[in-house]
């Protein structure tokens, strides 16, 4: 709180001899009554932005969970794959076998180039 210097140490309503230590008194009221509510003004403020923070952080970490779960389903899902090429690579010593990785690795690069070229169309 800051002082005015005037009226200092007097009551309201207690003015001496005359009105001015009064005036100054209930100047450096006002003045703190201004304050006070600029504070309160400031301090409600902070108040919602941290409940807003606090909202946001609980709907970030409710998002990174369902990632977690669709990255948790997706290595799965890799992981029968690999376990289906891993078949793949040891039967390949019969012809059939590498005749369809062949197959398999074409159509891969058939179907990347094809993407490519349609983005790039884009």
């Amino acid at each position: 709180m800051e002082h005015a210097g005037l009226g200092e140490g007097v009551p309201p309503g207690n003015s001496g001899n005359n009105g001015y230590a009064n005036s100054g008194y209930s100047a450096c009221e006002e003045k703190n009554e201004r304050l006070t509510e600029s504070l309160r003004s400031k301090v409600t403020a902070i108040k919602y932005f941290s409940i807003e923070i606090v909202h946001e952080v609980k709907t970030q970490n409710k998002l990174l969970a369902e990632m977690d779960s669709q990255f948790d389903s997706t290595t799965g899902f890799l992981g029968k794959t690999m376990g289906k090429l891993e078949i793949l690579s040891i039967g390949s010593q019969k012809q059939s076998c590498w005749a369809l990785q062949c197959c398999f690795i074409y159509l891969s690069s058939f179907f990347f180039f094809f993407i490519y070229w349609i983005s790039k169309l884009r």
